[in-house]
């Protein structure tokens, strides 16, 4: 992984810019701290992911319904995740993006210990609880921390290391579960206590990064621990200009109105916002992650041999997200997305047609976790690499970390209604019925991106404002008189 990302934040199509000033060992510095932070999204994609082992042997020593399994063992983490996303600007902000990080990392821990623990259904769903909140905080912390340590030339290379742990995290949930399927006995235990591990080593490194600068300055005016903190990230910084700027930065968009991200003017960025985090769930993406091996089973995969395609289904979503990385500021957000509908649209109607002939027989039996591979793929590229961007981009600046809670919240709200309700829908329904509606979400996305999605690579985000703000008649009067009541004055 290391060269992977070295390559990424040494490779650029920008001859205009250059990082020449800084040092390789500042540069050194930068690229160990962010692979740090984004370790958090390994955890996330590991406790995502890790429940899918552990599904029906849960159900079945328990004794659960199929509503009761889907509402307190299935989807509880991920409402805690949504929960997480909404609330995680308040400890990043009051306590600190490290210190937000290092809680992180202690949540993970007890997560993974007390779900390992946990001697019956209740106790379980909070411990899960806990690990989901520490996924939603980290949504909104990692992404944040590194991005105001990374140079603006290689920001969004080194942001992007917490999209590619999420999908390695859950590469190695499948992996992990794989192999611990061996073990006799209650061996769910096994797979989800197993995440300790990596939460612990997580725990220590991340205690070694330093705090943010801007954090430093903005919410604790601590100049002088900032400026340590910007040496070692650019040694040939000029301190007092970057502290000036930070600080002009802070006054002008305190002077700002026009804050409430619900405002009228802020329509079309909300609306993207929420169908772009909407479809991201409504493609299937986590019902597959969740429910591989039950789907395999389905489709007459013995145990191990779901299991085994579920962890093929994770080296896909590795490679292909690394290739949406590569291409997304080459083809640009929509021209991914138009590509992933297509794979979408291709995989889910034929796994809906194999379900409903309940004809598996393609490709030796091997015809369902191949296309199930193919809709990894699609989505991987398309999907899992822009939505974090495309919000990112889409909201200006005084608005823009809500907005980016508010696509998070509806992307996890989704997933967690997913969740809940599978159980109860794949007792009612084969698998024909539920990929054939996914599909039909796919067709009314490829309608969005064809029809009303903007293309934001290579605009400037003042200019992608201009073009996505729509003030009202009224506050356009009111923004007119006060450009020219100066000049009476």
């Amino acid at each position: 992984m290391t060269r992977f990302t070295y390559t990424l934040l040494n490779d650029s199509n920008d001859t205009t810019t250059s990082i020449s000033h800084w040092t390789r060992n500042a540069m050194s510095r930068i690229l160990q701290w962010s692979i740090t932070v984004a370790l958090a999204g390994f955890l996330f994609g590991f406790d995502t992911a890790v429940i899918s082992g552990a599904d029906t042997s849960l159900q079945s020593q328990w004794g659960l319904s199929d509503l009761t399994h889907g509402l307190i063992i299935m989807s509880m983490a991920l409402w805690g995740t949504v929960i997480g996303a909404i609330f995680g600007n308040w400890p990043t902000d009051r306590f600190g993006r490290r210190a937000t990080l290092i809680g992180i990392g202690i949540l993970y821990l007890v997560s993974a210990l007390g779900s390992a623990l946990a001697t019956d259904p209740y106790v379980f769903s909070f411990f899960r609880l806990l690990g989901g909140l520490g996924v939603g905080a980290s949504s909104v912390a990692a992404p944040i921390y590194i991005s105001e340590i990374a140079p603006r030339e290689r920001r969004g290379a080194l942001v992007g290391l917490y999209q590619f742990n999420i999908v390695f995290g859950i590469l190695i949930a499948f992996v992990s579960n794989y192999f611990i399927g061996f073990i006799d006995g209650e061996n769910w235990r096994w797979m989800l206590g197993v995440e300790a591990v990596p939460a612990a080593l997580y725990l220590l490194m991340i205690c070694k990064v330093p705090r943010s600068p801007r954090w430093l300055i903005l919410k604790r005016n601590d100049e002088a621990a900032a400026a340590e903190v910007i040496k070692q990230i650019n040694p040939n910084a000029n301190i007092a200009e970057e502290i000036a700027i930070i600080r002009g930065t802070e006054s002008k968009e305190s002077a700002k109105q026009h804050t409430r991200l619900f405002a009228w003017r802020y329509r079309l960025p909300v609306l993207f916002a929420f169908l772009i985090a909407a479809f991201n769930q409504l493609s299937g993406i986590n019902f597959i992650i969740y429910y591989a091996p039950r789907i395999l089973a389905e489709a007459q995969l013995e145990s191990s041999a779901a299991l085994l395609s579920t962890a093929g289904i994770g080296v896909i979503n590795l490679a292909f997200t690394m290739l949406g990385m590569s291409l997304i500021d080459k083809l640009g957000r929509r021209t991914l997305i138009l590509i992933g509908s297509a794979g979408y649209l291709l995989s889910l109607c034929l796994i809906s047609w194999a379900f409903y002939l309940k004809d598996f027989s393609a490709m030796g039996g091997y015809g369902v976790p191949i296309l199930m591979a193919v809709f990894i793929a699609a989505h991987a590229m398309s999907q899992g690499t822009v939505i974090w961007v495309f919000i990112s981009e889409i909201f200006p600046n005084k608005v823009r970390a809500m907005g980016q809670s508010f696509g998070s919240s509806v992307h996890w709200v989704f997933a967690a209604l997913i969740a809940l309700l599978m159980p109860t829908i794949l007792s009612h329904f084969s698998g024909g019925p539920v990929f054939a509606f996914f599909a039909l979400m796919m067709l009314l996305q490829l309608v969005f991106v064809l029809f009303f999605m903007p293309e934001t690579k290579g605009v400037s985000l003042e200019e992608l404002q201009g073009r996505l703000i729509r003030p009202s008649r009224k506050e356009k009067e009111q923004e007119q008189a006060a450009a020219v009541a100066p000049q009476g004055n």
